[in-house]
Parts: structure tokens; C-alpha cells; sequence
């Protein structure tokens, strides 16, 4: 929806509100209809844990969750939003309390640059919720969205392996 304003004759466009749970928090924010998710976390909200990598949903370090399940923030619109709960790498630990996903590769080194560990991190959440992995071929194929420049792929399965091998550990 664009008008153009009659008295400079730039073109003006409207925001549209959306209502949407953040890392636990109701938010309610006035974004313009072509906003993504990944600008309006970023830029907005001041979460810089998803990083713009591509730009393009090629390389998944924007990987956050809504409702659960993981999307490329780049490619989301923040309209598509409303309604919905999201959870950025922020909101993976529970105060301070690290995330299990977070311990592990903590413990097995599993990120060099760290770039894209948010979407990795993201990623892997959500793949041990939907629970099809069962090996480390599997892991492999479901992660494979996510690239890694710096090559930590062995470290990045083995933290998935220990934390999908610890029944029980994850939080809800």
C-alpha cells in the first residue's frame, strides 16, 4: 500500500503492528511490510545474535525458531510474525543457565570464528525437538543447511551427538 504524499510527492507506505512472543516476551512493534525478521531483530531489538551472512537463506547463520522450527530470519518477513513466538540464540539459555546444545560446544570446541555458531545453535534445538536424527550421518544431512567457513563440522556433531545422547536434558 503506497501513496504518494501530496505535498513533497515521495512515495509514503504503511507499517502494519505485529504481536509476537520474543525469547519469552510479548512484543508488540510497527514494521514496514518489507521488513525481515532477521533486520527487525538486528536493527531494531538490538539481538545481534543471528548474523547476516548471505542474505540469501544459503548459509543459515540467521537460523532462529518460530514456533519451534527453524527459518532463515533473512528470508522471513516480520510480518509473518504476528502471532507467532519466536527464539533468537538469546533465547536458548534460561537466565544463566547455559542451553545444553550451548555447554556442549562449549566442551567439544565446536565453533572457530563463531559466526555462525548462533545458527547452528538455533538449528540444532530445533533438530533434536523434531527427533529424526538418529546418527551422525543423519545430524550431518539435517545441519546441512547450516555452513561453517571455518570447517568445525566433526566438533559441531559431536556437541549434537552428546546432547541428543543425554535423554531428558533438554529444556521445553
Amino acid at each position: 500500500m503506497s501513496a504518494l504524499s501530496q505535498r513533497t510527492g515521495v512515495a509514503c507506505y504503511a507499517s502494519h503492528s505485529i504481536r509476537f512472543t520474543l525469547n519469552g516476551e510479548p512484543k508488540t512493534l510497527d514494521v514496514l511490510p518489507w521488513t525481515t525478521l532477521l533486520d527487525l531483530l538486528r536493527e531494531r531489538l538490538d539481538l545481534v545474535g543471528s548474523k547476516k551472512g548471505c542474505d540469501h537463506g544459503q548459509c543459515g547463520a540467521c537460523t532462529v525458531l518460530v514456533n519451534g522450527k527453524r527459518v532463515n530470519a533473512c528470508l522471513t518477513l516480520a510480518v509473518m510474525c504476528d502471532g507467532h513466538d519466536v527464539t533468537t540464540v538469546e533465547g536458548l539459555a534460561k537466565g544463566d543457565a547455559l542451553h545444553p546444545l550451548q555447554t556442549a560446544f562449549i566442551k567439544h570446541d565446536a565453533f572457530q570464528c563463531g559466526y555462525c555458531t548462533p545458527g547452528q545453535l538455533c538449528s540444532a534445538a530445533a533438530l533434536l525437538k523434531e527427533g529424526h536424527a538418529h546418527s551422525a550421518a543423519d545430524l550431518r544431512e539435517q545441519m546441512s543447511g547450516n555452513l561453517c567457513r571455518c570447517g568445525a563440522y566433526g566438533n559441531i556433531v559431536a556437541a549434537i551427538e552428546e546432547v541428543m545422547q543425554a535423554p531428558g536434558e533438554l529444556p521445553s
